[in-house]
């Protein structure tokens, strides 16, 4: 099943207090990016988190969930109501990731 442009447009509205948010869509579903960092997406209407030590301290109860057949398991989101909690999510998760690899010929 494929996300709804309608549950895209309400978790960009949740995540509005962050600058940076982008999204791209792929095969029916959304990644989401924050200042160019892969943070995320939403899957079948599911917003999940990478795994990093940040999300786990910050929801340690929340269940790992596949994005989709073959996928490595992601962490789920059931807060998506606190826009607060999601801007602190997204910013710490951020600060764990690498950076972006520049691809060269």
């Amino acid at each position: 099943m494929a996300s709804s442009k309608e549950y895209l447009d309400f978790v960009t509205d949740q995540l509005s207090l962050l600058d940076g948010v982008t999204y791209r869509a792929m095969m029916g579903e959304y990644i989401i990016y924050l200042r160019g960092k892969i943070v995320g997406g939403i899957y079948d209407d599911r917003l999940l988190v990478k795994q990093t030590e940040a999300a786990k301290r910050l929801m340690p109860h929340a269940p790992l969930e596949l994005p989709y057949e073959g996928g490595r398991e992601m962490i789920l989101v059931d807060e998506i109501d606190d826009r607060e909690f999601l801007r602190t999510l997204f910013e710490e998760i951020y600060k764990e990731l690498p950076d972006q690899r520049i691809k060269t010929k």
